[in-house]
């Protein structure tokens, strides 16, 4: 049977769907069309079938599904288009669509059933607080580490918690569970909703005046999104913004650097600077930016629930990300997600440049 679904959040969209002149100048920075090479592929094949979604006039098939997500949500189109479509927002609203019409990806399906019983993506029993081996209590500053860097990469958490423990910080790790980021990428906003709620709470219990967070997404997510819809009553930032902040007296490193910005930091959240200051302040440090860069950075693949339902594509854009690094001989990120993806990336370029966060960095000059 021919699935026409009723795109009810799609008409939100209706405006800025027909505003798109289908200029193409999207192909130009789309990581994704780099590999697919088709038009639906890229923002403007994307807007042209959520229109058709929300008209009736396409059915809700594999190859529609397939192309709405396989978008990274990186937002570089939207930096790059000259009417200034919010792309994003339309994509978002095509997937929470087509979940409420039954369409979700089985390798998402996984994810949401594991965040509903565990509290995270990853299906992993143990909190995060129990991961990290420390006891949450009431302090000033509180740490969200986030599912990835828990659970995944937690050398980024133990570092960030060196840190705050060498600078003297009045802090504690939070009873936390998933931010919600990959539930609101994939479209199941409610679900989004109640996990922002549950850390809000658990956040306030604590008497937490600021949240610290070493991942983008996780950042993001407070900064952005958890103000839509609920009450954030406490200072968030990003740990790069927190270090640069800070007199750090740091060691000396002698090494060739450069730096990937997470899409969630830069154009999402606009932290640029930040992490670029703390590097600046490592003596010794040979600092060059890549071709791509701030604002017009090339993403790494790994954002909207691309990684988890195409790890091919996802592999291939880390790649072509670290070729643009490979005048360095460190990559340095602030984001446990692009960490990951972009160490895929270079295993599949079989490629010698070091990747690692910047907490990861710092740490050990502190």
């Amino acid at each position: 049977m021919t699935d026409y679904i009723d795109a009810k959040n799609l008409k939100l969209s209706k405006k800025d769907m027909m505003t798109c002149t289908m200029c193409g100048f999207c192909k130009s920075v789309c990581p994704t069309f780099e590999g697919v090479g088709k038009d639906t592929g890229v923002a403007r094949g994307r807007v042209i079938l959520s229109y058709g979604l929300l008209m009736k006039d396409i059915p809700a098939d594999d190859s529609v599904i397939e192309a709405l997500y396989q978008c990274t949500t990186c937002m570089d189109c939207e930096r790059r288009c000259p009417s200034k479509i919010k792309v994003v927002d339309i994509v978002e609203r095509a997937r929470k669509d087509l979940v409420d019409a039954g369409h979700i990806l089985p390798k998402h399906r996984k994810i949401v059933d594991n965040i509903r019983t565990y509290g995270n993506p990853y299906g992993e029993e143990l909190s995060v607080s129990e991961a990290l081996g420390e006891e949450p209590k009431r302090a000033k500053i509180g740490y969200f580490a986030g599912c990835t860097s828990a659970h995944r990469n937690p050398k980024i958490a133990q570092a960030t918690l060196s840190i705050l423990k060498k600078l003297g910080e009045d802090y504690t790790v939070l009873n936390e569970t998933c931010c919600g980021s990959v539930l609101s990428r994939i479209g199941l906003e409610k679900d989004a909703m109640h996990q922002m709620q549950l850390n809000i709470d658990a956040i306030v219990e604590q008497g937490v005046e600021e949240v610290l967070f070493s991942c983008a997404g996780c950042y993001r997510m407070f900064k952005e999104e958890y103000p839509l819809h609920v009450d954030v009553p406490f200072k968030v930032r990003h740990i790069s913004e927190y270090l640069a902040d800070k007199d750090l007296d740091l060691g000396k490193l002698d090494k060739k650097i450069t730096y990937h910005d997470p899409c969630h930091l830069g154009r999402h959240a606009h932290v640029y600077n930040a992490p670029r200051e703390v590097l600046a302040s490592i003596p010794g440090v040979e600092f060059k930016e890549m071709s791509h860069t701030t604002e017009e950075a090339r993403c790494c693949g790994g954002g909207g629930g691309v990684r988890s339902a195409y790890p091919e594509l996802s592999e291939d854009i880390a790649g072509r990300r670290v070729d643009q690094a490979e005048f360095a001989e460190i990559l340095v990120t602030c984001c446990p997600f692009c960490v990951t993806n972009l160490r895929a990336g270079s295993e599949k370029n079989k490629s010698d440049i070091k990747i690692c966060d910047l907490v990861e960095l710092v740490e050990p000059l502190l």
